[in-house]
């Protein structure tokens, strides 16, 4: 009898599940439904119209023979390494720091954060401007008598990777501090207390103690600007439009050139595909170590 009286656990909370009912649909009809069309269709030879003539993996084998793709791989490699290395020390450091409650906090917190509300297309042309050998940084030290001074990151096919990678560092370590000073408001005072009264200096709490709770912090801040790093393609067309030469091809950027400008649209879902299986690379293990470790 008590069974009976028990409700069916599918049928609680009803109401959230019939607001959530559109949303679920949209995902999986329009995320899902396209990622599936993408990568069915990177098989095909489709040109400026997607056809039914699927070739196997001649795309594949084009896109990993292409220089110009290879290029781009390079370059985000080196850019998400150098960028993912630098935002995390340099946020967490600027957290540490604005933890200490500070005088004129928020000052300082808007300060740091007002780069990452800008849009890349703003960076872009902000930074543009400053590493301009002509118009930036290097003409005007040059006026002030320092004839000799050099500072042509962006016209250097050599260093082009390094005016992407300031700009890229400038406007997200301010995102990343905001995630790691919340993570570290939320650590107990006791905690703090504790390693006073043991005696053991701040340095050695934050990297043996504090870092290890923040865990989940790190892990989510890691998916977020990886993600980014794999999506990078606004900052790379205001600042250099993928110049000089190739320099500073990135992958987003060879998916939208031949997808609307070549009208080559197999070899842009190929490239997309590739672009998503390095996300669902990025996810899985995220989610594994989120949900399932706690789930089991």
């Amino acid at each position: 009898m008590a069974n009976q009286d028990r409700p069916n656990p599918y049928f609680r909370n009803m109401n959230a599940k019939v607001a959530a009912t559109p949303m679920i649909l949209t995902t999986m009809i329009v995320f899902v439904g396209c990622s599936l069309w993408t990568v069915i269709y990177s098989f095909s030879a489709s040109r400026a119209l997607p056809v039914n003539e699927f070739v196997g993996f001649a795309q594949y084998d084009r896109l990993f023979n292409t220089s110009r793709w290879n290029k781009s791989v390079e370059n985000i490699a080196f850019y998400g390494i150098f960028s993912l290395v630098f935002s995390l020390v340099v946020g967490f450091v600027l957290a540490a720091f604005m933890d200490q409650k500070i005088r004129f906090e928020n000052t300082f917190r808007t300060i740091y954060l007002y780069p990452f509300a800008l849009s890349f297309i703003v960076t872009g042309v902000v930074w543009q401007w400053i590493l301009n050998p002509t118009l930036g940084l290097q003409e005007a030290v040059r006026n002030l008598g320092w004839e000799s001074f050099t500072f042509d990151l962006i016209a250097d096919r050599d260093t082009v990777i390094y005016a992407l990678l300031i700009a890229g560092i400038w406007q997200g370590t301010g995102f990343v501090m905001a995630l790691m000073l919340a993570g570290l408001r939320a650590v107990d005072d006791e905690i703090w207390k504790a390693a006073r009264v043991d005696g053991i200096p701040k340095w050695k709490t934050y990297i043996f103690v504090v870092i290890p709770m923040m865990r989940g912090v790190f892990v989510t801040t890691l998916v977020i600007i990886a993600s980014g790093i794999v999506r990078l393609y606004d900052l790379v067309v205001a600042m250099t439009a993928g110049g000089p030469g190739i320099a500073s091809e990135v992958p987003a950027k060879y998916v939208y050139d031949f997808m609307f400008a070549r009208a080559n649209v197999g070899q842009a879902l190929a490239a997309s595909t590739v672009m998503l299986t390095t996300v669902l690379i990025i996810l899985i293990p995220w989610i594994y170590l989120e949900y399932g470790k706690k789930k089991g």
